[in-house]
């Protein structure tokens, strides 16, 4: 179902990116963005799930930027690697990347962005700084608590899980807090709770952000 295809940033630089389009015609458009793990089979079948539900997904490799065709897997030398190159790509180039998608989708209408982990971080600013996002879903961001005084340029929805090890739910509350716009859902779940791959994989609590993600993807995207 998926190809590879080249994004080019505003800056010049280029990155890879995976996407996966539908079978019959597209709803919209959805970027995908990745966890500390690069655009990894998880990330790859995650664009393929929401192309079977009709919508064009790109994900892009935003640690080209870095280190090209990063695939990490999960364990804990794995995760060191990955929060290294986190530490390598700056934000304001992550957003840079998400436009450049952006422009890749728009023949197709609308765009909505989901994000996972890190990705989660990325699908916030994307939302605060990018025009033309239909709509944002972060998962378990965990520098979205850092970024809480940005506002939103459209509707977003976060998801956090109870026990997520990384982001107590003061951080949370934080947001919350700054965000009364913004819709939260909490699930009985740690981190990364939405990876099938993961020991943390929750799947009730997957399934059911999943289908408010497709809820908040029909309602504004197509």
């Amino acid at each position: 179902m998926g190809t590879q295809l080249t994004l080019k940033a505003s800056d010049g630089v280029s990155i890879g990116a995976y996407r996966a389009d539908p079978a019959g015609k597209p709803r919209g458009g959805l970027i995908v963005c990745q966890e500390i793990f690069g655009v990894n089979q998880h990330i790859r079948a995650v664009c393929d799930r929401y192309a079977e539900k009709g919508y064009v997904a790109i994900a892009p490799a935003f640690f080209d930027r870095a280190q090209p065709n990063v695939e990490l897997g999960y364990t804990p030398d794995d995760i060191s690697a990955g929060r290294a190159l986190m530490g390598q790509i700056k934000l304001d180039n992550a957003v840079l990347d998400v436009r450049a998608a952006l422009a890749v989708l728009a023949p197709v209408g609308k765009v909505g962005i989901v994000g996972y982990c890190w990705g989660g971080n990325v699908a916030w600013a994307a939302a605060t700084r990018v025009d033309g996002i239909a709509c944002s879903a972060p998962y378990y961001g965990g520098g979205i608590a850092g970024l809480a005084a940005e506002q939103s340029r459209c509707p977003v929805e976060m998801h956090f899980g109870e026990t997520d090890h990384a982001i107590p739910m003061t951080d949370v509350d934080k947001i919350r807090a700054a965000q009364p716009g913004v819709s939260f859902f909490i699930y009985p779940a740690g981190h990364g709770f939405n990876c099938d791959e993961r020991g943390s994989y929750d799947a009730a609590s997957a399934k059911l952000a999943t289908e408010r993600t497709l809820a908040q993807l029909a309602r504004h995207v197509g």
